[in-house]
């Protein structure tokens, strides 16, 4: 009889631990790949590199979070889904990649500034125009030349009369990083303050 017991008591367990699964994560596991990507975003981090690091930290492979991101952002008829992503600005849209053309402009413009004497900080604000989603998508694709293609980086360098030489990219990549970090600061300061407003809203709403 306890063996009857224990054994429909495992069932039902099991069955609730499934219910309670989004897309085949736990509530508390998609809360955290959520709260982690929201975090990296903000900290300037591409979804690629999240995804990555995500899956590593939690042997996951890369392309299953991927697909586990988007499956849950396009779950919009789930009630726990709007409430894990409430407050957050995550999409499940592409980000358009940069043309070739728009590629150059960006180099031209960062290198240009950078021949006046600007850092790149100041060279990518100017040509972004103070638009920090923009600003952040520049970064990213500036960043991603000079990993990838820092020939290409040095042959628009020539061209532009600026140095390339390695030291030179260290640096730029270190002004980046602590531009990255100013506008996650600002971005973090700002979720704050809508997070506060919407919980006096909700205490409004319950005094009524």
């Amino acid at each position: 009889m306890k063996c009857i017991m224990r054994k429909n008591y495992v069932n039902n367990f099991s069955e609730v631990v499934i219910m309670n699964k989004i897309n085949g994560y736990t509530e508390e596991e998609a809360i955290g790949l959520i709260e982690y990507i929201y975090t990296g975003r903000n900290a300037g981090k591409t979804l690629s590199y999240l995804f990555e690091t995500y899956g590593r930290e939690h042997s996951r492979a890369k392309g299953s979070v991927r697909n586990y991101y988007y499956a849950f952002l396009k779950k919009q008829d789930d009630s726990r889904v709007k409430r894990i992503l409430e407050g957050k600005n995550l999409s499940a849209g592409e980000i358009k990649p940069f043309t070739e053309e728009e590629t150059e402009e960006l180099l031209g413009k960062v290198l240009e500034g950078r021949r006046k004497g600007y850092s790149v900080r100041k060279s990518i604000i100017e040509a972004s125009g103070g638009d920090e989603k923009l600003m952040l998508r520049m970064q990213n694709k500036y960043r991603n030349l000079l990993k990838k293609q820092p020939e290409r980086v040095e042959k628009a360098a020539e061209k532009a009369g600026v140095s390339a030489n390695p030291f030179l990219q260290k640096r730029l990549e270190r002004e980046i990083d602590a531009l990255y970090a100013r506008i996650a600061e600002d971005l973090k300061k700002e979720n704050e303050r809508l997070r506060a407003e919407l919980e006096r809203l909700r205490e409004g709403e319950g005094t009524k």
